[in-house]
């Protein structure tokens, strides 16, 4: 499985342009340091480390009596006129904030252009979201921002966040997500009487290198919005949260080890939608994020939280930084193939190609198998599985299993293994098997000898998925320690898969409360601004 022709299509200041397969994939952050780094980080360690996180605890503690009074007997459903008192307090938690913010190293932050007036652009939508770090500019503007039900009852911090008056989401609440979207319409058409709601409409972290798709819920009201674009323009990156990377705790041990950390906030002109850009949220939210990503010199992509929870999957077959499984899922999610996809449609899937025996499709065949007409997404689907113009139908298979069930990679091995088995005694040959791990893994190619051999310790050239299941609790990290892939993936976890009725939420601080509508997010794209 590769990308097509080597090439992985991006999109900058409007145009298609062609990048190396190896991109820096947006949900992964590595964190390399010289040695002299490392020295200079157990310096300040034991120095400036602890006085940083001491100091920044007791600014938190100092703000919180003050947070306290001003949302004492306060109204959730209604906005209260701006008191002297209240006036006093918002300046003084923004001056306690700015100081905790200074202790950690952030000791100037640079603010282009001009902020927008509530009634001018009542939602102010911010990107890159790359980490907790983030909350810099609310606390600087005290704007709400939409939050976690849960995060109201946190001692301290949930009495800071009732001050900036924001939008809860409960996920308790099936209904949460339509009420969450009518009270931000209903905020956002008070002409300014309310707060400013700031939201991160990428709705996950990622490290910076490009922006992901805009999720609809900031755009669906149809009101002016302001874009603000944050930059952290630091010789190391220690401010990047995602999801395969450093975790929370060592990012911030990192960053408040840094005797200095820049950042830098951009506010662009107001954007006003059309009227088509009222009616569809997603070109409205395509369009801000294309001039969003003009002003920052990013690529876009369409890739999404959906596609992060490809990175987020625990285990031995955690997916290396340069798999192809994100562009497939992309692919699959813009022509509706993951919709109603089931354990049991799965099942039907692999039963129909395994009677193929392996039979090779042409393109033509390929787009009458998965029943959709020839398309340039089809085409790029069929690009990463192709070789010399044929593919093997039982691939596509096994990349469909690994995205629609990103964290039950036994189950995706257990269905290869049934698609490519011989009947006589359900085993697989060398070769089989190395088609079946490069596609899980989503790679170009992998390095199987060694391993078929571990596995195959009776020597009789095939193997089961019982012994292989058996090789894997003996060795969760066959990957790295049979040198499967060419270019070496992050450190596999060995820790178990999350089974998928707990798959994780978004990291970051904000909520996602964009509607759950598959058609939502894929409609308009091809519309551009003029």
């Amino acid at each position: 499985m590769r990308f097509p022709n080597s090439k992985l299509h991006m999109e900058v200041d409007g145009e298609h342009k062609e990048v190396s397969a190896h991109f820096k994939n947006p949900f992964v952050h590595e964190l390399r340091f010289t040695p002299l780094q490392k020295l200079k980080i157990a310096v300040m360690t034991v120095t400036l480390f602890p006085v940083r996180l001491l100091f920044a605890a007791f600014m938190m503690l100092l703000a919180w009596p003050f947070a306290f009074v001003a949302t004492v007997g306060l109204s959730e459903d209604a906005v209260e006129p701006l008191s002297w008192w209240r006036w006093l307090v918002d300046l003084a938690l923004k001056a306690i904030m700015r100081a905790m913010w200074f202790s950690g190293g952030f000791h100037w932050i640079r603010v282009k252009g001009r902020p927008a007036l509530p009634s001018e652009a009542p939602i102010l939508t911010m990107a890159p979201h790359s980490s907790y770090f983030d909350a810099i500019p609310v606390t600087m503007t005290m704007a709400s921002i939409v939050m976690k039900a849960e995060s109201k009852d946190i001692p301290v911090w949930g009495t800071l966040i009732k001050f900036i008056r924001p939008v809860f989401v409960s996920r308790s609440d099936q209904d949460s997500r339509r009420k969450t979207v009518e009270e931000i319409r209903r905020r956002a058409c008070s002409t300014g009487e309310w707060p400013q709601i700031m939201i991160f409409p990428e709705g996950t972290c990622t490290n910076r290198s490009c922006l992901i798709a805009f999720k609809p819920g900031a755009f669906i009201p149809g009101v002016p919005v302001q874009p603000v674009l944050l930059r952290y323009p630091n010789e190391m990156d220690t401010i990047s949260w995602t999801w395969q990377g450093p975790g929370a705790f060592k990012i911030l041990w990192l960053t408040l080890c840094q005797l200095h950390n820049c950042v830098e906030i951009e506010y662009l002109p107001t954007y006003t939608p059309s009227e088509e850009e009222k009616r569809d949220p997603a070109l409205f939210a395509n369009n801000v994020r294309c001039i969003m990503a003009k002003a920052l010199g990013l690529p876009v992509i369409d890739y999404s939280f959906e596609d992060c929870q490809l990175a987020m999957a625990k285990g031995p077959l955690r997916l290396p930084r340069h798999t192809c499984l994100l562009e497939f899922a992309k692919l699959v999610r813009r022509l509706g193939l993951k919709m109603g996809v089931t354990d049991e449609v799965l099942h039907q899937e692999a039963s129909q190609a395994s009677k193929m025996c392996g039979t090779r499709l042409d393109v033509e065949g390929f787009a009458l198998y998965i029943n959709q007409p020839l398309t340039e997404a089809v085409q790029d689907i069929f690009s990463l599985f192709e070789e010399h113009g044929e593919m093997d139908v039982r691939e596509y298979v096994i990349a469909l299993s690994v995205v629609c069930r990103p964290f039950r990679y036994l189950e995706t091995i257990k269905l290869a293994f049934r698609m490519f088995e011989a009947q006589e005694d359900g085993a697989v040959v060398e070769d089989d098997f190395a088609v079946i791990l490069k596609t899980a893994l989503g790679v170009g190619d992998v390095t199987v000898c060694d391993l078929f051999r571990a596995i195959d310790g009776q020597d009789k050239g095939k193997i089961t998925f019982d012994y292989f299941c058996q090789l894997m609790e003996k060795c969760p990290n066959f990957v790295e320690q049979y040198h499967c892939l060419h270019e070496q993936a992050p450190h596999h976890s060995t820790e178990p898969a999350i089974p998928s009725e707990s798959q994780p939420s978004t990291n970051g601080f904000c909520a996602d409360f964009s509607p759950h509508d598959p058609n939502t997010h894929n409609a308009s794209h091809s519309k551009k601004l003029d």
